[in-house]
């Protein structure tokens, strides 16, 4: 990952958007109002509001290959956001199997991380993060590539495996107007036959569920002393502003896509699943945003978990 690459400016709703470290930059955003899609994006989206980019069996294999052990120490080397602050703690409960790092190659050619997590799904296979964490907004034919998911991921453990990624379904706002930031991918299962969820179990998902409450949200950071090594963890309690949902939080880059989990116990490690980490408010950040979970997020859960 070089440490010279330029960060992706995109923009939209007056937030600093995307966390998907990227080089030696976190990808951000200036505020400005995104436009809604016209002509052929527009019927194309009232025709289906999902949009699936899926990889064959040849990238998959070649995807298992590329994240080595070595790979991976480096990626977290190369990327450093400054020193982790003081709303983001290291998570300290029960071992969280389910949630994890996604590993994949940007639309530049960099190898970077996200956060995703393994939920409920009647094809036991089926992961949440963040839809920047799989392909550009507003740009249909720039898409990530060589992902893999490693749930459990802590300090160079790879305790329950890696899977590769097999299809990735997102809103075709996000395609092709940059709204609605959220994705549900499909994995391939283990090398031992197991899929996904029989390994690490599933996070319950909800959907169209009144904001409020507390809410903890998780990832990976590429802020020091963890520089994505560790699952970092903020509590506060959800609010509504301008379409999505906020909680005060200051992860940063690398925890794109990690889980925001509501009715979370830590002695259990088990939750309700409400939304993803999506955006920051500022370059140095006190509010994390993410998507309301509403009836397209349903339709690109189900078109992941029916996969």
């Amino acid at each position: 990952m070089s440490q010279t690459s330029t960060p992706l400016i995109r923009s939209l709703r007056g937030r600093v958007m995307g966390l998907a470290v990227a080089g030696a930059a976190v990808v951000l955003a200036v505020p400005v109002t995104a436009s809604a899609a016209v002509g052929q994006a527009g019927a194309a989206a009232a025709a289906d509001p999902v949009s699936v980019l899926s990889y064959t069996a040849k990238e998959r294999r070649e995807a298992l290959a590329y994240w080595t052990t070595a790979r991976i120490k480096a990626v977290g080397k190369s990327v450093d956001l400054g020193p982790t602050g003081p709303k983001a703690k290291p998570y300290r409960g029960t071992a969280l199997k389910t949630v994890g790092r996604l590993f994949f190659v940007n639309t530049n050619g960099a190898d970077t991380w996200c956060t995703a997590t393994a939920v409920k799904s009647a094809n036991r296979s089926a992961v949440m993060t963040a839809a920047h964490c799989v392909r550009r907004g507003s740009s249909p034919g720039n898409t990530n590539t060589t992902m893999v998911f490693v749930p459990g991921y802590d300090k160079g453990k790879k305790p329950y495996g890696v899977f590769a990624v097999r299809s990735a379904a997102a809103p075709r706002a996000w395609v092709n107007d940059s709204t609605n930031d959220l994705a549900a991918l499909v994995v391939d299962a283990d090398k031992k036959g197991r899929k996904l969820t029989d390994v690490v179990g599933g996070q319950a998902i909800a959907f169209s569920r009144p904001v409020g409450g507390t809410v903890s949200a998780l990832g990976y950071s590429a802020t020091r002393p963890q520089l994505g090594e560790e699952l970092l963890r903020c509590v506060g309690t959800a609010k509504k502003e301008s379409g999505m949902q906020r909680i005060p939080c200051d992860l940063t880059g690398g925890a794109s896509g990690g889980p925001w989990l509501a009715d979370f116990d830590s002695t259990t490690g088990k939750g309700v699943l409400v939304s993803v980490n999506a955006s920051l408010d500022a370059l140095t950040p006190t509010k994390m945003y993410g998507e309301v979970f509403g009836a397209t997020a349903k339709k690109v859960y189900d078109r992941a978990q029916k996969a």
